[in-house]
């Protein structure tokens, strides 16, 4: 009987040292998984935090582009409409200046003269309005006596669209020297442009650069 209990007893002895072993390996694998359960979670959270934060960077940012397409398209309207404010200015004043048909006349004379004398070629053709034309005509001779000497100068039949002023092309059509309103305000449109947005930024023309692209 005493070797039967000793058995027995060796072999709950060894029961509960392996149970013992088995509650160790149990608690550590248990502590195991929580942590690497622990660090997935963690490194979750922080893929989904660097995602949202991501995304709301991406937001912000159409958000600000949004914001400043739409200040640029404010601003170009608003340029524009002043350009065009300008130009309606400036066809009244023209309009008044042509009125003054003494003052406009000479002017008229002049500016032939001048623009002639900007074209290297014997001969010279003068165009203008279905007005201007008529002017022209009646003091043609006294125009064409000053630049005898150096130019010929005709006067073409058929008028031309513009407000008023002239346009000069050589006899071989090369040499081109507008000088109408319409072509003075075309070379004078970029200047006009950059006087209004000095105007409308203070800061300079390079702020306006911004909007403008």
């Amino acid at each position: 009987m005493n070797q039967v209990q000793e058995l027995e007893q060796a072999i709950l002895t060894r029961a509960e040292r392996l149970a013992a072993e088995f509650r160790e390996r149990g608690t550590r694998s248990r502590d195991s998984i929580l942590r690497e359960a622990a660090e997935r979670l963690r490194l979750r959270e922080a893929r989904e935090e660097a995602i949202a934060k991501t995304l709301a960077e991406r937001t912000f940012r159409q958000h600000v582009q949004a914001s400043e397409l739409k200040m640029q398209s404010q601003l170009d309207l608003m340029r524009w409409n002043l350009v065009q404010d300008v130009e309606r200015q400036l066809q009244e004043r023209m309009r008044h200046f042509i009125a003054d048909a003494g003052a406009y006349g000479a002017w008229l004379q002049q500016l032939v003269a001048g623009a002639a004398t900007l074209i290297e070629h014997p001969q010279i053709n003068v165009s203008a309005n279905s007005a201007d034309h008529k002017h022209l005509r009646s003091c043609w001779d006294g125009i064409t006596q000053a630049l005898a000497q150096t130019r010929t100068l005709r006067l073409a039949d058929d008028p031309i669209d513009t407000l008023g002023g002239v346009l000069l092309t050589s006899g071989d059509g090369r040499i081109r020297v507008d000088q109408t309103f319409d072509g003075r305000l075309a070379r004078l449109r970029p200047r006009i442009q950059q006087v209004i947005l000095e105007r409308l930024l203070p800061g300079g023309v390079e702020t306006g650069n911004l909007f403008s692209g």
